[in-house]
């Protein structure tokens, strides 16, 4: 059996996108199709892979799986693709909603470029130390519908982003779920660069949508930043932030950026042998 898909990228995360709105994808067996076809060089590789499924709450619901083959809550760019897959396949109109493990996500499609409104954050703890290989480190935390670490940084280059990131996602204060971990740079007061090691993927990757809102809005609650934030990636793209900040709690969360279409094809079984 040949499975369709389609291939699609945000600011550099590539995704994997199956309509399994019929139901040709069961729960059972799921973890290790999703590791095969994120291998790269092996098969079509990716960052993710994205069920588009029915729902009875929003014009449709997602199941989000990292390359482990892991089911996580959220992916801020993962879910900008899966809004601009289903408004290019006419299953939703323009303005949207659909439903993930964290909630409701409203979004809007403007040609290329999708603005997702997120669930609100929470979590929020700021300068705290945390130990790693005897050192310790000044970190921040925050829950953009999945678990953040933020450090900042004068000079992103030099960091040891996998070292560092890998020590702080297995850390024991985060366990059992573990944690992404964020190296920012403020460069202006509406801009940042950034750097995310992420947990399922276990390596640094080219963009973290929800990683960029995390950083944007802690750097806001320290006075750092003021919205809208310019995230610069890795990747070289950038990401733009909107929140608002009361001095307790934020409101109106939102990520914009650009979702694309890189190709489109079939599953083969070759695909998904070992």
């Amino acid at each position: 059996m040949k499975i369709p898909f389609t291939k699609m990228q945000a600011e550099g995360n590539d995704f994997i996108i199956i309509d399994n709105r019929r139901g040709m994808l069961k729960k059972r067996g799921i973890e290790d199709f999703v590791r095969k076809v994120c291998r790269r060089r092996f098969s079509v590789g990716a960052d993710g892979v994205i069920l588009i499924e029915n729902s009875k709450k929003a014009d449709f619901k997602w199941h989000y799986y990292n390359p482990d083959g892991g089911e996580v809550e959220m992916c801020g760019n993962g879910s900008r693709c899966a809004a601009r897959f289903a408004y290019l396949n006419k299953i939703t109109p323009a303005r949207l909603s659909f439903e993930t493990i964290a909630g409701i996500i409203k979004a809007e499609i403007k040609g290329s470029r999708v603005k997702v409104e997120l669930t609100k954050p929470n979590g929020l703890r700021l300068g705290f130390k945390l130990p790693i290989n005897g050192k310790k480190y000044e970190a921040n935390f925050l829950n953009t519908s999945v678990p953040h670490v933020v450090y900042f940084s004068e000079n992103l280059e030099k960091l040891d982003v996998v070292g560092i990131g890998r020590k702080t996602r297995h850390h024991k204060l985060f366990r059992p779920s573990g944690t992404n971990a964020n190296f920012v740079k403020i460069t202006g007061y509406h801009n940042l660069s950034i750097r995310t090691y992420e947990r399922g993927v276990e390596d640094e990757t080219l963009a973290c949508g929800t990683g960029s809102v995390a950083s944007a809005l802690i750097a806001g609650a320290l006075n750092k930043v003021k919205s809208p934030v310019y995230v610069k990636t890795k990747g070289g793209k950038t990401l733009k932030v909107y929140f608002k900040w009361d001095g307790k709690e934020f409101s109106q969360v939102f990520l914009e950026g650009e979702a694309k279409v890189i190709y489109e094809g079939d599953l083969s079984k070759e695909a998904l042998m070992g």
